[in-house]
């Protein structure tokens, strides 16, 4: 087995919100906990942390949710890694978990993904930003329909020229994915902010700060990655239905915690076993206990 080393940075993922537009599925419990075909919403995104070399990582929730997540992963000692939370009373913006995880973070590198983007293919890319980030790393993604989310404008030589939020008029066709690499000055950099009109702080205005220190790199991401955003009725099934037909056809799960935990190391094969024994009875199980042999 190849040895993917671990990283020094910190990782948090934001499963906060309303998930109003995903009502009624979120009038009792989180977006983030909603299953994509097998598996909690959650366990993606926590799982892309972890195959980047994350091992401590905060989970940011409402209070209301807080508790089911501290029920579903623990501590995260079962999987090698170090998980804690923290509350963010009310929506505040992308921007304002830096200021929640401000001592979390420390004098670290933080890697933020939102907890309801799910990526699929080599995680290169995302290694790559955290061992040459500069200041902040974002990344670009090709999209059909970029008014929904943030737009990079970059020139031939990767330069960022814009950014915009959702413009009705998008200068490019390449929107930013929910994940984010900084070093630890967006602790500061978020506390300077001023609410949005919509009395959020808004992600955009971190990425635009950093642009006028000169310190914001873009990598655009290839045919090779899917990146699925699951904030709506279609696209949560369309990223079940993605999830199902790759799982069925190569017999292999995406965002099984369990076996990022061995296939990195964070486990060693006695430490799994364990775990896995531990699991309740179900194919879950069953394709973890498959790989012991493997």
């Amino acid at each position: 087995m190849r040895h993917l080393p671990s990283s020094t940075a910190k990782g948090i993922v934001l499963a906060g919100g309303s998930g109003s537009r995903l009502y009624p599925l979120t009038a009792a419990f989180s977006k983030q906990l909603q299953p994509v075909y097998d598996k909690p919403m959650i366990f993606y995104p926590l799982s892309t942390l972890m195959m980047a070399g994350i091992k401590d990582i905060m989970i940011i929730s409402t209070p209301q949710d807080t508790p089911v997540f501290e029920r579903l992963l623990g501590d995260g000692s079962q999987l090698g890694i170090s998980l804690s939370y923290a509350i963010q009373n009310e929506p505040r913006g992308i921007a304002d978990a830096f200021l929640i995880a401000k001592n979390f973070i420390a004098e670290s590198d933080v890697c933020l993904i939102l907890g309801d983007n799910l990526f699929y293919g080599k995680l290169d890319f995302l290694r790559a930003a955290l061992n040459n980030n500069r200041g902040a790393t974002v990344f670009g993604y090709q999209v059909q329909d970029p008014s929904r989310y943030g737009v990079v404008e970059i020139d031939a030589n990767g330069n960022v020229i814009s950014i915009q939020e959702k413009p009705t008029k998008p200068l490019s066709n390449m929107a930013i994915p929910g994940l984010y690499v900084y070093n630890n000055s967006v602790c500061e950099i978020a506390a300077s902010l001023t609410p949005s009109p919509r009395g959020e702080l808004e992600i955009t205005d971190v990425h635009k700060m950093y642009m006028e220190r000169g310190l914001l790199d873009v990598i655009p991401l290839g045919r090779g990655i899917a990146w699925l955003d699951t904030g709506t009725p279609e696209s949560l099934h369309d990223a079940g239905t993605f999830i199902h037909a790759i799982e069925k056809r190569q017999g292999l799960k995406i965002g099984c915690l369990e076996e990022v935990a061995l296939h990195m190391q964070f486990l060693n094969t006695e430490q799994y076993i364990q775990t896995v024994t531990a699991l309740p009875n179900s194919s879950y199980k069953d394709y973890c206990m498959s790989l012991v042999n493997q």
